[in-house]
């Protein structure tokens, strides 16, 4: 059953280069195949966390797997919607470079303290991923950027902020973390079992 999750990362991977060259050959006519993608896509990484938590195939190389997949297909989607919508990334130049700069930061952070890519996975960044949906929906689907799109940047940048505080409060790398909370409550146990 490995495989099966495994294959809907490999699936939602292979997406990525497909919107691309709609994006780019059919900016005006593709909007709707790659609305249709962008949903496959996210259902794709819906069920296979579902699917690897309910028969506890869940590893945390897959996990990694899953995050570095996620941001391929999720960078695939910005890319086209920029080659269709360049104007909108004009507009909202300074949230979209401070989001890839937390992007990249969050990584470092996460490699220089653990040596490993970050596996936080928290509520958060799913809840952007939703937002991501809704955004790009609203702007491939209909080419509207207005309340949707300032939405899911501003809670990027949150989701971003919070990821490396995760990072930073963790005492060990530890994938699934769903909040600062729960990073804290971990931090208190690590420390409690090292006294």
């Amino acid at each position: 059953m490995t495989k099966i999750s495994i294959l809907l990362i490999l699936f939602r991977f292979l997406l990525a280069p497909i919107i691309l060259l709609i994006a780019y050959f059919l900016p005006e006519k593709g909007s709707t195949t790659i609305v249709v993608l962008m949903y496959l896509g996210f259902l794709s990484d819906i069920f296979d966390g579902i699917i690897a938590r309910k028969l506890n195939v869940s590893t945390q190389k897959m996990r990694r797997l899953d995050s570095q997949v996620d941001i391929v297909f999720w960078i695939s989607i910005v890319v086209s919607a920029w080659i269709m919508f360049p104007l909108v990334f004009k507009n909202y130049a300074l949230p979209i470079f401070l989001i890839l700069l937390l992007e990249i930061s969050c990584n470092l952070i996460s490699i220089i303290r653990f040596k490993k890519a970050p596996g936080t996975h928290a509520y958060l960044a799913k809840f952007w991923r939703i937002t991501l949906l809704v955004a790009f929906t609203a702007l491939i689907g209909f080419g509207y950027s207005g309340f949707t799109f300032a939405t899911a940047l501003i809670v990027g940048i949150i989701s971003y902020l919070e990821s490396i505080l995760i990072i930073l409060i963790l005492p060990v790398w530890t994938s699934d973390i769903p909040s600062i909370y729960h990073a804290r409550e971990i931090r208190k146990n690590y420390l409690k079992k090292n006294e």
